[in-house]
């Protein structure tokens, strides 16, 4: 006969499942003891139950049902009464009222606390009284390692609860939970054949098969939108040339294909690009009619130049020269000349509070103008100017909202703000690799305005408001995980919509008006699918399937740094 295995007293502390197994009569004589004492303060317990003595059980109340147990190292205080065949892994506290049905499982780690403390401001928090709701768990429940339940939360039957979660709200039976705060993901009784493997996988083929259908058709919807009378780039077919159309090629065919539009060899494509420049002022006018460089207004008293395109488009001529492997012919000496107190004084002077959006470009404007003046050698700007940008911007953030500018309005909502923040972040923050910050807060009011039906509900996303929501999320996210769970499940519905309006051979059309009545409409063209395909990147990454893409922004929408002036 073999001999009977040995396992010492700590085994079972960790691994409670094998004592009515392989427990020795010294050892069950050991827990029958443990038991009786507890039972001698009113605790019961059903038959095969086990309780560990390195667990930390204090309670008013205990009722453990048959099959239980409490590992090693688990707290349990307060009235604490389970059904048959549930777990307190080790580490688990389980504080307050709780009421476990059969057949839960919590997890290593995970607490349930069913009371909570008052707050008032006249009494310190030690002092103020305890309330308890209480906890409610039903049958068949799993909760995963490191979960928090919150008191007053109800746990329905068979809910499964993923690792790391802070339940804060009721479940109803059969929901697949994750997140903080907890989230329903999904109904675990969806059969695995309707499922198709998991939602990750589902939607890591859905972005693969895009990727091969947008890379097969990318050089016919570029080369659709080439006017072979002006020998220009336009929008879509019959639309004006303008600089950004060119810019737009460029980026799509870098992005698609790793190489410049056919028509033009790198070389001519930048060349013609760099002569659109403004030697005066640097920046990048709308061509005029006959394609040439355009005009400029006067400049301000601070030398900057007020045009709107212009300022986008030192954003859009700079990365397109970067991606033909060159770069502006000169300097963009509005931002090179501009004083700090002078850069201070036009911050203090931008509409944040009625405007954010404008105020957020413009910020990009001057910080990527900063960027590509100091790759080409003419530094960044003004002894001291970009380290006041910072200043100003680091002492201006609302701590409640991680954004600029006024929180919300009637008529807009978030809208100004949100989209101010993208753009501000993106020239700044984000294109020089600094922390942004309040990330948490960034985190809430992003996901607060992605709720809103004005801008986001089906049909009425345009491509400026998805990305103004999806990068600053990308973006706060590589600081925090606050919120994962909900992040990712916008992504994923945000993708799936995305996908769908893919036109075979045209791309993407921008959507409805977007900031100001802008944007070029429904119709596919280059800004659109320009925009869509970063868009289609930072969702797929923040839903953790961006790999099966095969692409990864480049150039104005790129994920890193683009490099910093305090680089060696």
């Amino acid at each position: 006969m073999d001999p009977e295995p040995s396992f010492e007293d700590t085994y079972f502390d960790y691994c409670p499942w094998d004592f009515a197994r392989h427990a020795s009569a010294a050892q069950r004589a050991a827990q029958d003891a443990r038991q009786r004492g507890l039972a001698e303060a009113g605790a019961r317990f059903g038959p095969r139950c086990f309780v560990s003595a390195a667990a930390g059980v204090f309670p008013d109340v205990l009722v453990l049902g048959e099959g239980s147990y409490i590992a090693g190292h688990a707290y349990v205080t307060g009235e604490v009464a389970t059904g048959a065949d549930c777990t307190v892994n080790p580490y688990a506290t389980v504080r307050g009222r709780i009421t476990l049905g059969d057949g839960v499982r919590i997890g290593a780690h995970s607490s349930l606390l069913g009371f909570n403390h008052g707050f008032a401001p006249d009494e310190p928090v030690h002092r103020q009284p305890l309330t308890s709701k209480g906890i409610t768990v039903g049958d068949d429940v799993w909760i995963g390692s490191n979960v928090v339940v919150l008191d007053g939360v109800t746990i329905g039957d068979h809910c499964v609860v993923g690792a790391g979660s802070v339940v804060t709200k009721d479940l109803p039976p059969w929901t697949i939970a994750a997140g903080n705060p907890a989230r329903p993901m999904r109904d675990r009784r969806a059969p695995a054949a309707s499922r198709g493997g998991t939602q990750s996988d589902r939607t890591g083929d859905a972005v693969a098969r895009f990727a091969d259908r947008a890379r097969a058709q990318a050089a016919e919807l570029v080369d659709r939108c080439w006017n072979p009378v002006t020998g220009r780039y336009g929008d879509r077919p019959g639309a004006p040339a303008t600089v950004r159309a060119h810019c737009d090629a460029v980026e799509i065919s870098d992005l698609l294909l790793d190489a410049p539009p056919a028509r033009l060899t790198a070389a001519a494509h930048a060349e013609r690009l760099r002569s659109l420049q403004d030697p005066v002022s640097g920046l990048v006018p709308e061509t005029a009619s006959d394609g040439g460089p355009g005009a400029l207004p006067a400049p301000a008293h601070d030398g900057w130049v007020e045009d709107g395109s212009a300022e986008y488009h030192v954003l859009a001529v700079g990365y397109a020269l970067e991606l033909l492997g060159s770069r502006f012919a000169h300097p963009v000496h509005a931002a090179l000349r501009m004083t700090p107190d002078q850069l201070v004084a036009r911050l203090e002077g931008l509409p944040w509070r009625s405007r954010a959006w404008p105020a957020g470009a413009w910020v990009d404007c001057w910080a990527t103008a900063a960027r590509l003046n100091h790759v080409r050698g003419a530094g960044s700007g003004a002894p001291g100017a970009l380290e006041a940008l910072f200043g100003w911007l680091t002492t201006r953030v609302d701590p409640w909202t991680g954004m600029w500018g006024a929180a919300a309005s009637p008529a807009e909502g978030r809208l100004q703000v949100v989209n101010g923040y993208y753009r501000l972040t993106r020239g700044s923050y984000a294109q020089f690799g600094v922390a942004v910050p309040y990330a948490e807060r960034v985190v809430d009011t992003v996901l607060d305005h992605a709720r809103d039906p004005r801008w986001f509900a089906p049909g009425r996303e345009n491509a400026c408001n998805v990305l103004d929501v999806a990068h600053p999320l990308w973006l706060a996210g590589r600081q925090t995980g606050h919120r994962t769970a909900e992040v990712r499940a916008w992504a994923e519905e945000q993708l799936t919509r995305a996908l769908g309006r893919w036109r075979d051979g045209a791309g993407f059309g921008f959507g409805p008006a977007g900031e100001g009545g802008g944007g070029p409409g429904r119709e596919p063209g280059l800004q659109g699918t320009e925009m869509w395909l970063a868009i289609v990147w930072l969702l797929a990454d923040l839903a953790g399937v961006a790999d099966r893409l095969g692409y990864r922004p480049r150039g104005i929408h790129r994920p890193e740094p683009a490099g910093t002036p305090w680089e060696g």
